[in-house]
């Protein structure tokens, strides 16, 4: 799995995540594993293959964290970049082509999270274009609907 960039707040934030569904996670689904098993027949017995199911989803959520957490590099997103190029864990304030709203997007993984900020990822059409580029720099990426050009309003918002 490729190196995932995150801040440090969602870094202990996805190690909490992880830690809890390894112990009470587990924990709590074995419980109701044997709850169901006690209701008699599996073949037709919904809470069980529900139990089930659970389980698998948490197996694969834990998986996950494991994978991403492990080969995390963790980035600085309090300060504005010292050369004022946009990078993974900062948000860019960007203007679209034709519009006079000012958008904000964090640049980094889908597992950060910021109050009114959406997420870009630095591997997307828009991220890749962006990283690198500075307040003022204008540029174009081709998005599911065409291209699309924005301006850089602020780095480091």
């Amino acid at each position: 799995m490729a190196e995932t960039q995150l801040t440090r707040e969602t870094y202990e934030r996805l190690q909490a995540e992880l830690e809890d569904l390894r112990t009470r996670g587990r924990v709590e689904i074995a419980r109701a594993i044997e709850a169901a098993r006690a209701l008699g027949d599996l073949s037709e017995n919904g809470d069980y293959h529900a139990a089930k199911d659970s389980q698998g989803k948490m197996e694969l959520r834990i998986r996950q964290l494991e994978a991403m957490l492990d080969g995390a590099e963790i980035v600085d997103s309090d300060a504005a970049p010292a050369d004022g190029a946009v990078r993974t864990g900062v948000v860019v304030a960007l203007r679209y082509a034709g519009d006079d709203d000012v958008e904000q997007f964090l640049i980094g993984s889908i597992e950060e999270r910021r109050e009114g900020v959406s997420v870009v990822s630095p591997n997307s059409p828009l991220g890749q274009v962006l990283i690198g580029k500075r307040k003022g720099d204008t540029v174009a990426y081709d998005a599911p609907s065409g291209q699309l050009e924005v301006e850089i309003v602020e780095v480091g918002v």
